[in-house]
């Protein structure tokens, strides 16, 4: 037995009617959060390069495929084999240039390839070619998947400049719409905005939910850095002035440039 049949093994006694309480009362909904706390923990060891770390999550996160593919065999509606066999099918028929007819592709002309053999296998012919990004996707994630999405059938910007300019174009209607104290106009405005910034970090090669990721990073470092500061003093944020916490937090600033 592999390690992996041990795996689906021990999910099934656990769901069996002998088996533990907690696992047999849970749902696919009751899971949803332990989804979503498993993949952020997997992140988050990728992000600290830490492969002891990632080996457990991603055990962690397997566990989360494994139950909910047991419930499903439960109801009859499907197995862990199918999972498995549905996921080959597709990596299969998108990859021709490996499993078909061999082909020396750019990363590029491959992901486009993908998304033309996507829209071919749409039951629906109706259904947008937006269409797969998970409604409940953050919406920094889901701003930069759209985008990217357009940009593979040919809707997008021909030069950075261009997008640059399009997020100043918003920021000078954030202004207008300031002023117009017009709480409906200013949250269209400022949602403009970051959809141009996003769309400026994706022509740009940058991934935003990973640049904005290390913002907070520096954020959190450089706020700590102030209250450690202040603690030395014998004070606290509220014993505290903008002025004094503003040159502790250059401070950090000036140290962390330094260090690198």
């Amino acid at each position: 037995m592999s390690e992996f049949e041990r795996l689906v093994e021990i999910m099934r006694k656990l769901r069996a009617p002998e088996g533990c309480p907690w696992d047999r009362e849970q749902t696919h909904k009751s899971l949803i959060p332990y989804m979503l706390e498993e993949t952020y923990e997997v992140i988050d060891s990728i992000e600290d390069s830490d492969m002891k770390k990632l080996r457990e999550e991603l055990g962690d996160l397997l566990l989360q495929i494994v139950f909910h593919s047991q419930m499903a065999s439960e109801e009859g509606d499907f197995n862990i084999e199918d999972v498995a066999k549905s996921i080959s099918d597709k990596l299969i028929n998108r990859h021709p240039h490996i499993f078909k007819q061999k082909a020396d592709l750019t990363p590029d002309e491959v992901t486009h390839n993908w998304e033309q053999i996507k829209l071919r296998e749409k039951e629906d012919k109706s259904e947008s070619a937006l269409s797969g990004i998970p409604r409940t996707a953050p919406a920094l994630l889901r701003a930069f998947r759209l985008q990217q999405k357009a940009a593979r059938f040919g809707f997008d910007w021909e030069k950075w400049q261009d997008v640059l300019e399009k997020a100043e174009e918003e920021i000078r209607e954030l202004k207008e719409a300031i002023e117009t104290n017009s709480s409906a106009k200013i949250e269209e405005e400022i949602g403009d905005l970051l959809f141009a910034v996003v769309n400026l970090s994706r022509f740009l090669g940058v991934d935003p939910e990973t640049a904005l990721n290390h913002m907070n990073k520096k954020f959190i470092e450089r706020f700590r850095y102030v209250e450690k500061k202040l603690a030395e003093s014998g004070k606290s944020l509220n014993d505290s002035n903008l002025e004094e916490m503003d040159s502790f937090w250059n401070e950090a600033k000036i140290k962390s440039r330094k260090s690198k």
